[in-house]
């Protein structure tokens, strides 16, 4: 009975800081819109100055953590293909897509259309792998889509409750945080690299293609206190804090239980933007929500049943916000 009271009371707690680094997600992402719409942020020099800062801090938690290894991961040419795909095709255009949906819309909205990769995953391994869909993935793709449409439209296709450019992006946010997921499986789960580190590298290296585009020296804006602020809660709150959080957790609840809690992170996001960025939300935009939610638990759900492998050593949310 002590054992499996210990063995409960570790699983809430592993669930309890999930939530907390989810929920840092969420802070993130509505800072987020204030940076790119309040402070009128271009996404070329706020991508080069976050990915650099972000990048430099991981590093350094590396060498603090794991000493010489941190650069293992160029000891082959395959593992720094992989390295150089993840930091550029996955977590470099993740983040210029998510930025841009967010910019061109709201941080609700670019949330939700992030929250498909899982569904992006699944679609990538039905076209190019040619996998038989389960009925769990069918379930999860009309639950999805609907949820969408009444996300996106409020149950009026005559109209959109984000400008089409910002809908764009945050497809284009879902379909490059599936990339995000997948491409560094290889070099965490085959070459045995620490999450932490890859998300370092991979970090510092789109940095220096966003720096090559728009150096952060180069036509810098005003630098206030609010600015500075911002800035740091996104690359402390958005990245390093709910990402050694989340580390932290999976010492005690497994990563099935622990992707439930994801979608703190949406829900805080449509919270803030509520109470801090005047959103206007409809009961129609609300049920959309819920059902991409739900759409995700299923789909995740359904897999883990039969594929192990499906299981997420980085989360999408588990991810520089």
């Amino acid at each position: 009975m002590k054992t499996s009271g210990a063995a409960t009371e570790n699983v809430m707690k592993g669930i309890f800081w999930a939530t907390v680094a989810s929920a840092m997600f969420g802070i993130s992402g509505t800072v987020l819109q204030f940076i790119s719409q309040g402070q009128n942020i271009p996404a070329s020099w706020f991508l080069s100055t976050r990915t650099l800062g972000a990048g430099v801090v991981l590093l350094v938690i590396s060498l603090i953590l794991y000493g010489k290894k941190t650069f293992a991961v160029f000891r082959s040419w395959a593992e720094i293909g992989w390295l150089l795909a993840y930091a550029f095709i996955g977590l470099g255009a993740n983040l210029l897509t998510f930025y841009l949906a967010v910019q061109t819309g709201n941080a609700a909205a670019a949330t939700i259309l992030q929250y498909l990769s899982p569904l992006f995953i699944v679609l990538g391994s039905l076209l190019f792998k040619h996998e038989h869909p389960l009925r769990s993935d069918m379930i999860a793709f009309i639950v999805a889509l609907l949820g969408v449409f009444l996300a996106i439209t409020r149950g009026n296709l005559a109209q959109l409750a984000i400008p089409l450019s910002s809908l764009l992006w945050g497809i284009g946010s879902g379909i490059t945080a599936a990339g995000y997921v997948v491409l560094p499986r290889n070099l965490i789960r085959d070459h045995g690299h620490a999450p932490v580190t890859v998300l370092g590298w991979g970090t510092f290296l789109a940095s220096i293609g966003f720096n090559l585009v728009h150096p952060v020296w180069v036509n810098m804006p005003p630098i206030t206190g609010t600015l500075v602020g911002s800035m740091s809660t996104v690359i402390l709150v958005g990245t390093i804090l709910p990402f050694g959080l989340l580390l932290y957790s999976s010492h005690f609840a497994p990563s099935d239980v622990i992707s439930i809690v994801d979608a703190t992170q949406p829900v805080i996001t449509f919270v803030l933007s509520i109470l801090f960025l005047s959103l206007k939300i409809t009961l129609a935009e609300v049920i959309g929500s819920v059902l991409v939610i739900v759409a995700i638990y299923l789909l995740q759900r359904g897999r883990r049943q039969l594929e192990p492998p499906f299981e997420r050593e980085v989360s999408p949310n588990q991810k520089v916000e």
